[in-house]
């Protein structure tokens, strides 16, 4: 009994520290060569201050040996920040046929405001875009005095 317990507890902290994330498509009808099917967030809510990696559980038809991430955030429906990054430093290129993943870190400042914030990445390759997705997520309202 007491490990069913313990398991449990494990459980409930684990489900606190990820969240997987649905995603939206940019457009409905668009054919994208690159599907995903959702986003783990770790830890969650993201912190201020500290490593968040955004993991993006994708598929894809084609072979893919090079791209780009085009990172667009929007805080209470306002842009507020756009990033580019190489796609090969975000998974192993080149991306096989099948299932791959594609996860970005990064350290968000200690005096960035808490609340709900929503992504728009796109994935390019060259000109071509491979997938848009959409997904919102939520920063968290703790912080410390060496957020200050």
């Amino acid at each position: 009994m007491s490990r069913f317990l313990l398991a449990i507890s494990y459980l409930l902290f684990i489900s606190t520290i990820v969240r997987a994330t649905d995603v939206e498509y940019c457009n409905d009808n668009a054919q994208y060569h690159v599907k995903v099917q959702g986003v783990d967030i770790s830890p969650y809510p993201v912190p201020r201050g500290e490593p968040v990696t955004f993991s993006l559980a994708s598929n894809t038809d084609n072979v893919i040996s090079k791209g780009k991430l085009v990172i667009e955030v929007a805080y209470f429906g306002w842009h507020i920040h756009s990033e580019t990054h190489d796609l090969c430093d975000e998974t192993k290129c080149p991306v096989p046929i099948g299932d791959f993943l594609v996860a970005h870190s990064q350290v968000l400042p200690g005096y960035t405001p808490p609340g709900p914030y929503s992504l728009k990445m796109k994935m390019l390759d060259g000109h071509k875009e491979l997938t848009c997705i959409k997904f919102s997520f939520d920063i968290g309202f703790g912080s410390s005095v060496a957020d200050m």
